[in-house]
């Protein structure tokens, strides 16, 4: 995150739940660091209680996430270590979708941040928007939020019985049948890679 001292950012550590697509827990600090990594983690762990549940965690080839703290940590929270594939930069799409969506969103500030404490405000704001009212498109449109507490069914649900009665009603209106309203019940990092492994399994 840019700062307005030149040569100095603010770095934005997050921890994103693929199936939900929600912020799980963030921080913002001064440097680059896996003590902060290794914290985050910890917390982001806890707070999902995640002890004794299948947890993997994806992230990029920095020494941050691969140095040996970090790998020590994930061992000890039974977490287990996943990596971008070297020089795909886009092996994360969900990350840069997210990093997308914040930079282009209309409350990115028009100027950098002059201190940690306005951008550690400024991810705050974002992430209570991102998790509770922006109506993902790739969820078929419910929040993070909604989709991480396991309300999207009940919200889908609705919409399909409002979209058939609109159909009922209406039936030249429609030239087939209303729009599916279901979503995944899993979701692949990179289905591609996932392809290759089972091609290869089976031959």
């Amino acid at each position: 995150m840019p700062s307005t001292i030149k040569g100095q950012f603010f770095h934005w550590y997050m921890v994103k739940d693929v199936f939900s697509r929600k912020l799980v827990v963030n921080e913002v600090h001064e440097r680059d660091s896996s003590e902060y990594a290794c914290q985050l983690l910890a917390r982001g762990c806890l707070r999902e209680q995640t002890v004794g549940k299948p947890l993997v965690l994806h992230s990029d080839n920095g020494s941050t996430m691969k140095g040996a703290s970090m790998l020590a940590t994930m061992h000890e929270l039974g977490v287990v270590p996943s990596f971008s594939r070297p020089r795909v930069s886009n092996d994360n799409a969900y990350a840069e979708a997210l990093f997308r969506t914040a930079k282009y969103c209309p409350m990115w500030p028009q100027r950098p941040f002059d201190t940690l404490e306005e951008a550690r405000a400024w991810v705050d704001k974002f992430v209570r928007w991102y998790n509770e009212e922006h109506r993902h498109s790739g969820l078929k449109y419910v929040t993070p939020g909604q989709r991480h507490r396991g309300q999207d069914s009940a919200v889908m649900e609705r919409r399909a019985q409002v979209y058939e009665a609109a159909r009922k009603r209406n039936p030249h209106r429609w030239a087939r049948e209303t729009r599916n309203w279901e979503l995944p019940s899993a979701v692949y990092l990179n289905p591609e890679r996932e392809s290759v492994a089972l091609r290869k399994e089976a031959a």
